[in-house]
């Protein structure tokens, strides 16, 4: 018995490695200023690298111990997709990228939130929307004040500012 390497996994497999290693050197030709003392512009763009060798590192043992392929020709014939679940989910897209000007990120990413659960089956809004409100403000403090990134504060991150007697940017 005899077992096959499908072609077309390992092909895959070495190409997501590819990439990663493209990544990790085109993440070394970043260039960074003396002056940074925190994280760098270097880090997320090495980070995502590494997840892609990562990746690519095990497709290609994936296909060399037989593939995937075959497993997904299994799912595909298991019937038609979701229309409902597509649409919210592109309904949730939708809605970010409308509110995230006029509204901005909490609120926008929160009624992003509520739609792909509702795509995935949730069934309470009113829940999914008071996990996504913190979980979305924190993030966005997170990125304001941990890594220094202004993502733009709207109405809600404005409310926020205000009690905290800082200044709305």
């Amino acid at each position: 018995m005899t077992s096959r390497i499908p072609l077309p996994d390992l092909l895959a497999g070495f190409f997501v490695l590819g990439l990663g290693l493209v990544g990790f050197w085109q993440a070394a030709a970043i260039p960074v200023s003396p002056l940074y003392a925190q994280v760098g512009p270097k880090v997320v763009p090495y980070g995502v690298a590494a997840a892609m060798t990562l990746l690519g590192g095990l497709l290609v043992l994936s296909a060399l111990r037989g593939g995937w392929s075959a497993q997904i020709s299994e799912v595909a014939a298991a019937g038609p997709p979701n229309l409902r679940a597509l649409g919210l989910l592109g309904a949730g897209l939708v809605a970010n990228l409308l509110l995230i000007g006029p509204a901005g990120f909490s609120i926008a990413a929160s009624a992003q939130f509520v739609l792909v659960a509702a795509a995935f089956g949730s069934r309470s809004m009113a829940r999914d929307l008071l996990l996504a409100l913190p979980l979305t403000l924190l993030v966005w403090f997170l990125f304001v004040q941990g890594l220094g990134v202004n993502i733009g504060a709207g109405l809600l991150e404005g409310v926020i500012l205000r009690l905290l007697g800082q200044e709305v940017s």
